[in-house]
């Protein structure tokens, strides 16, 4: 497991938000027309003491990626954010996320939306889902394939906002350019206004494709 980050400089992360956040306001104006993109930070990595810095650096949204780490954070640190859920989401563990957060960035399969249904009375009012899509057809990778999408989004028991893709790690963000925007055509099409997608590898590049919220971690803390 990798080291938790602490220490954090509340002027840096200051300075870095500040960074992200006029390069998507210019990679949104080249883009689609998409609503101004919302910086999630991603704090899988960050012990719970660093958090308050965050929220004296500016940051409104917190993405965590396990549900143990959710609860916990969110006992201590609740009102300080909005809480989204970005992990991979394991059936088992829904009852523990769905008190707490505005979205789930990862819902793919059927045992999952079955135990949102079967949870309904512990959702927190307003609660709705991205659906994972599996664009490049990766084996062993969550997402629900696009042929699927329509039937998926049909047996969801809870409000679909968006679409979310994590496309395959690469060297260079332009070589993802075309999963976003496919992942975007997808949306559109069925009306959805919600897209998760990039990360600090390629966020500019989401972007330009449409992005409305981008999940960043390094690039915001170092």
């Amino acid at each position: 497991m990798a080291q938790l980050i602490s220490d954090l400089s509340v002027e840096r992360v200051r300075g870095n938000l500040a960074r992200i956040a006029g390069e998507l306001t210019a990679a949104a104006a080249r883009g689609p027309g998409r609503p101004a993109v919302e910086v999630l930070a991603a704090v899988k990595y960050l012990s719970s003491a660093e958090l308050p810095k965050l929220a004296e650096a500016g940051v409104r949204v917190v993405g965590e990626n396990r549900a143990q780490e959710l609860e916990a954070k969110v006992a201590e640190h609740g009102p300080l954010f909005e809480w989204d859920f970005i992990g991979q989401l394991q059936s088992r563990r829904v009852r523990l996320i769905v008190p707490h957060v505005r979205l789930i960035h990862s819902v793919a399969s059927d045992s999952a939306l079955r135990e949102l249904e079967r949870h309904s009375a512990l959702v927190r009012p307003g609660l709705r889902i991205l659906i994972e899509v599996n664009l490049a057809g990766e084996q062993g990778k969550a997402g629900v394939a696009p042929g699927e999408l329509d039937a998926f989004i049909a047996r969801s028991p809870v409000p679909v906002a968006g679409l979310m893709t994590m496309p395959p790690l690469v060297d260079d963000p332009e070589r993802n350019r075309r999963w976003f925007a496919a992942l975007r055509e997808l949306a559109d099409e069925r009306g959805l206004e919600q897209l998760s997608m990039g990360t600090s590898q390629d966020y500019v590049v989401a972007a330009e494709e449409g992005a409305t919220i981008v999940r960043i971690g390094t690039k915001l803390y170092a």
